[in-house]
């Protein structure tokens, strides 16, 4: 699992008025906890933070924590438990950081990446991705960057689910093995295509209108 170093310092102050001046300096307020562990308020520098998000997906990468306070210094690993941003800007407002231990089991959604091209997209099928992340639970050594599946042999109609993924042992995934995470169906271009191929051509002069009634000779 990919680990980002990151820096924080204990915050001395709560409640919605500091933490708004906070922000105002460039700072994000941030909380870190964990079961056994007493919970810290932070501070988070936004710049430093917006750096350590664009080396990777912040919400499923370890996050390693240089506190500091005064003098002293300690680092804890964590990952991102919430990260709340502004509906409109996008920028962050406050941040949990969770500790994990590497002798307790974790739960993360880990991403999951496409490989190869699929022989059905090439027939003029479309790629359907449902599932973007899959659910597990392990030792967070064991716990990898992303999920690769192969879907070079996926033709129109075929589909991979949940219960087709294969990790190694010691890794539990907890979704349903049901669930659909990527399938190539038809497009509705090449069902117009297979249906015009099916229509015969008929000889010439039928199927024409010509106005007189069946069996009825005509007379001048």
């Amino acid at each position: 699992m990919e680990t980002i170093e990151l820096k924080a310092h204990i915050r001395k102050e709560s409640g919605k008025g500091p933490a708004r001046r906070l922000r105002e300096k460039g700072l994000i307020p941030a909380v870190f906890y964990g079961p056994g562990a007493e919970t810290i308020p932070l501070t988070v520098d936004s710049s430093e933070f917006a750096k350590s998000a664009k080396m990777g997906r912040i919400e499923s990468a370890f996050i390693k924590l240089a506190i500091e306070d005064d003098d002293s210094k300690v680092e804890k690993l964590s990952i991102v438990k919430e990260l709340q941003v502004n509906p409109l800007t996008r920028s962050p407002l406050h941040i949990d950081f969770y500790e994990i231990r590497m002798d307790h089991k974790l739960t993360m959604d880990i991403p999951i990446r496409l490989e190869g091209q699929s022989v059905g997209i090439e027939a003029g099928g479309d790629l359907q991705f449902s599932k973007r992340t899959v659910k597990l639970s392990s030792l967070p050594s064991l716990l990898p960057d992303f999920i690769e599946v192969d879907i070079s042999k996926l033709d129109i109609g075929d589909s991979i689910k949940v219960g087709d993924i294969t990790l190694e042992e010691g890794i539990e995934i907890l979704d349903p093995p049901d669930v659909m995470i990527v399938a190539v169906i038809f497009t509705r271009i090449t069902e117009v295509e297979v249906a015009e191929e099916e229509v015969e051509e008929l000889p010439e002069g039928e199927g024409e209108e010509t106005g007189e009634e069946p069996g009825k000779e005509t007379t001048e």
